[in-house]
């Protein structure tokens, strides 16, 4: 059995001291207490009562008796112990040692008084065999991670710890038999749902003849034109998928966490390889492979929908109508001038009739035609009643009818999405998915043979932007529906339903219902109490509140008085405008500067730094912190190759700078080849190993000296980095402002205030910053949890501020529309409202608490939800913001980020202490916005 994951240092630093104990371990494993003195005091001899004691508390910091070298601890332990011994010759413990069976005897009487176990015993390895196959199941862990639990249970549990083969052996042996059980579970489950799937699946990694690659290999090929046809062909990729029925095949007993680690290790290997696999390990791993296929196909699909609906028909459908209304604004504005003109004329000549004048038609003739001719006045009229046609919803309507020429872009994919059994709906998004599910028949149909009726169609699904290209397309007959235009329109619903998660898909990573993935019930309860206190929300919502509004009515008392006590130089003042409303004057609270000495020390630092390789830096920080131990193999967690950081190395460098392998392939060199390179990228480069290689640099930057004046980790900026991808993939979204004509990405980046990076995320295109940031933020790789979140400019709500600050983030965007910001009072439900003296008439919105506390149980259980990763922040937020028209319980969350938002604006606008500004901007360390250049 292969005990072989260990290095030979972590071997070797099993059950012994690696280092001198820290301040807090002294205190928590070394003090003796009344107990632990009057066992000591029976020894005779100084010698033998400290060695005693070190016996003793060895055993709980270690787990183990170091019997055969007892002394073989640091000295501080030694000096932390006979201090409290008073013990004055520290050196009179190597006598301890002179007789050689004191030290057994010792850890004998030490096991008996404090209940320590032997390993050996049946009942503890019962127990302990039991908690190993349990972690075994149910967590997708590497070895090296088994292993460490196992030592924390048998010290937890005073389980004495056995050799390091011996323990290496068992964690293996329970792990292979884990891992056999799992293949032996899911191939079962597979052959019991259907006999002949087996060889189905087996049958996905043969390549038919001619072909290039296997079967599976094309299955896994995402689409990549954002074309109807293209959006067909990734439908139809998801119906070959589910022909298959896994997703029908019971896993229930089955850890998701496992099949998920299956399916990206069968993923990680070729067809070849997969195919020479013994069976059941072979069927198992297909059917993970395809399983998570069936989710990934459908997500693919649906973002590719997205990006259709929003590039290739709205947005094109909104330029036009906008370059339609630039080409006839010349014509609209002489012909409305002349009418003005003209109207004016006519209103002195009826204002002389009520004067009493008598009302000649001739004379107002007269009188208009000295304007213009009475026929440019009525052609003129004509022109202004064309371009600007009857209802408030002219410009929507007209770009609805603009998009319905698109329809051609969106019937080769009718029959399709109508039938497709990956979309569900909730309540509010049944009538929509009722109107899909009838597209088929309706693209079927020869309207010119057949015309369509109001009475076939669901017209409650026809907005009011959509009701006069529907139904009263002047080129038709009356009484009848332009199919296109209401195909179009229904498309267009289920756009916006699917981003609102009114219809979803399943099976479905990203697109599924977030409403079952929010812990209910007995799992909520379960977790309830340890999520509570992790957010130091345990206390009743009257009392969580009343915090809220006490530090809310302070921030509001400390203005005033500030206000008061800068006077005329204060950086803000309040203006009272025309309708008596008060309004804010931010003009003096200017840009805050650099000192001219952080200019200096910027630049002579600059000059200072060393020009190197960046493989030579890479490699140095490799012996400083290690960071590249974490790059393992995706089978068994162990490093299987000599010389694998030069490999790594290469790996990093070709993904940082964008260049590819060519640039760093050598073929002289072994850890260079091209082929070497190929496997260590499929096998060791991954997205949780270069996670964990960042924890380790987070870690190894917070312990640098000077790091920890610059800040604690707890601020942190998280901003977008834009990035160009070459590349035609769906992953990426059009932006005219960032990529021009070409298609990028967005690099979501998490800094803290030790210029660590402390996680990232790669979303499509340049998205609404705010709803990504959140999830960014609940999935950092390492360092502590930051409480203040600086963000440029981010799209934000009051939504958005409540889920923050539900979660323990202080929301800091910069706002840019500062002045026009609302700002909130709030007041406990049967009080009085605080006056605020010169800034009462600023604090005249009023949070409605009252929302807050009728939907507090559930607000929490969201909370619950994402601090464990049950749902997505993005999803929730879409869900619970519906278009800017929040539900109740995003409404609740909106009222309770209205208190964090208006504390985060009287911070900013203080008069006179720019300290949380200078928080704010200051921690712009993140590198300016870049483009990836296409190769």
């Amino acid at each position: 059995m292969p005990v072989d994951f260990l290095t030979d240092e972590q071997a070797e630093s099993y059950g012994r001291f690696l280092e001198e104990p820290t301040r807090p371990e002294l205190e928590r494993f070394f003090f003796l207490d009344d107990e632990d003195l009057a066992l000591i005091r029976r020894r005779r001899g100084a010698h033998n009562r400290l060695g005693f004691a070190v016996q003793m508390c060895t055993v709980r910091f270690i787990g183990r008796f170091l019997t055969e070298t007892p002394l073989e601890v640091p000295t501080v332990v030694v000096e932390y112990l006979a201090v409290q011994l008073g013990v004055m010759d520290v050196g009179c413990v190597s006598r301890y040692v002179e007789r050689e069976m004191t030290a057994y005897e010792h850890s004998w009487e030490i096991r008996d008084a404090y209940g320590y176990h032997a390993y050996a015993s049946e009942e503890w390895g019962r127990r302990f065999r039991t908690f190993l196959h349990g972690r075994a199941w149910t967590h997708a862990e590497g070895p090296k991670a088994l292993f460490d639990q196992a030592v924390a249970w048998l010290r937890r549990h005073r389980v004495l710890l056995p050799g390091v083969s011996v323990l290496a052996r068992q964690v293996s042996e329970v792990r292979s038999t884990a891992d056999a059980r799992l293949h032996a579970t899911v191939a079962k489950a597979v052959s019991r749902a259907n006999p002949a799937l087996p060889g189905d699946l087996a049958a996905l990694l043969t390549t038919a003849v001619g072909a290039r690659f296997s079967e599976l290999e094309r299955l896994r090929r995402p689409p990549t034109r954002t074309t109807g046809a293209g959006f067909a062909r990734a439908l139809e990729r998801v119906a070959e998928i589910d022909a298959y029925q896994v997703s029908g095949v019971r896993l229930g007993q089955v850890p998701p966490n496992r099949l998920a680690a299956l399916a990206r290790y069968a993923l990680g290997a070729k067809a070849a390889l997969l195919a020479r696999v013994a069976e059941p390990k072979r069927t198992a791993m297909i059917a993970a492979v395809v399983l998570h296929l069936e989710a990934k196909a459908t997500d693919e699909a649906l973002d590719l929908f997205q990006v259709l609906m929003s590039a290739r028909l709205i947005s094109v459908a909104r330029r036009k109508t906008d370059q339609e209304w630039l080409s006839m604004l010349p014509q609209l504005e002489k012909a409305s001038s002349m009418l003005a003109r003209a109207a004016l004329v006519l209103f002195e000549q009826l204002e002389l009739v009520e004067d009493g004048a008598d009302l000649d038609a001739t004379a107002l003739w007269e009188a208009v035609e000295g304007v213009a001719p009475r026929a440019a006045v009525v052609s003129a009229a004509a022109t202004v009643a064309s371009l600007v046609p009857d209802g408030e919803d002219s410009a929507q309507t007209a770009m609805r009818a603009a998009l319905t020429d698109r329809y051609a872009t969106v019937r080769p994919f009718l029959t399709l999405l109508g039938e497709s059994k990956a979309l569900h709906a909730a309540s509010a998004g049944k009538r929509i998915l009722d109107g899909v599910q009838e597209l088929p028949a309706l693209a079927r149909r020869k309207v010119t043979v057949k015309p369509l009726l109001r009475g076939e169609i669901d017209d409650e699904l026809v907005p009011a932007a959509w009701q006069r290209v529907v139904f009263a397309n002047p080129e038709l007959p009356a009484g009848t529906v332009d199919r296109d235009a209401y195909v179009v329109c229904v498309l267009e619903q289920l756009h916006r339903a699917l981003l609102r998660r009114d219809v979803f898909a399943s099976p479905s990573h990203r697109w599924s219902d977030p409403r079952a993935h929010l812990l209910d019930g007995g799992e909520w309860e379960a977790v309830k109490d340890d999520v509570l206190a992790g957010l130091s929300l345990e206390m009743p919502v009257h009392e969580h509140l009343s915090d809220l509004v006490r530090g809310l009515d302070a921030g509001w008392r400390q203005l005033a008085e500030r206000l008061d006590e800068a006077g005329p130089d204060a950086k803000v003042s309040l203006h009272v405008q025309g309708d008596g409303r008060v309004k804010l004057n931010v003009e003096k609270l200017g840009a805050l500067g650099e000192p001219k000495s952080l200019t200096w020390l910027r630049n002579r630092v600059e000059r200072m730094l060393p020009k190197v390789d960046l493989p030579d830096l890479l490699f140095e920080v490799q012996s400083w912190t290690g960071f590249l131990d974490e790059f393992v193999h995706l089978n068994d967690g162990a490093t299987r190759m000599r010389n694998l950081p030069t490999s790594l190395v290469a790996l990093l460098v070709s993904e940082a700078c964008n260049i590819g392998l060519t640039p760093v392939v050598n073929p002289g060199d072994e850890a260079l080849t091209r082929a070497r390179l190929v496997h260590v990228d499929q096998y060791y480069f991954r997205a949780d190993t270069i996670a964990t290689a960042n924890a380790r640099l987070i870690d190894a930057q917070a312990s640098v000296p000077i790091v920890q004046h610059w800040g604690k980790g707890l601020l942190a900026s998280v901003d977008g980095l834009r990035f160009v991808v070459p590349v035609r993939t769906i992953a990426a979204a059009p932006s005219p402002k960032y990529f021009g004509y070409k298609r990028g990405i967005t690099w979501l980046n998490a800094v803290n205030d030790q210029v660590a990076g402390i996680g990232q995320m790669v979303v499509p295109g340049t998205p609404r910053d705010s709803l990504h940031i959140l999830d960014a933020l609940l999935n950092l790789d390492g360092g502590v949890k930051p409480e203040m979140v600086a963000t440029d400019n981010a799209s934000y709500s009051d939504m958005v501020f409540g889920l923050f600050k539900i979660l323990g983030y202080n929301f800091s965007p910069r706002f840019r529309d500062l002045i026009d910001q609302r700002f909130w009072r709030a007041t406990l439900p049967g009080q009085q409202p605080a006056s605020y003296g010169i800034v009462d008439e600023l604090a005249r919105n009023r949070v409605n608490l009252d929302k807050v506390i009728t939907h507090w149980p559930d607000m929490l259980r969201v909370a619950g939800s994402l601090v464990t990763n049950q749902v997505r922040a993005y999803d929730l937020i879409r869900m619970l913001g519906r278009e800017n028209r929040p539900d109740p319980l995003g409404q609740a969350f909106a009222e309770y980020g209205r208190i964090a938002k208006t504390e985060h604006l009287l911070r900013v606008i203080d008069p006179v202490d720019d300290t949380y500004r200078r928080q704010m901007w200051p921690q712009s360390v993140q590198v300016p916005k870049v483009r990836m250049a296409s190769r």
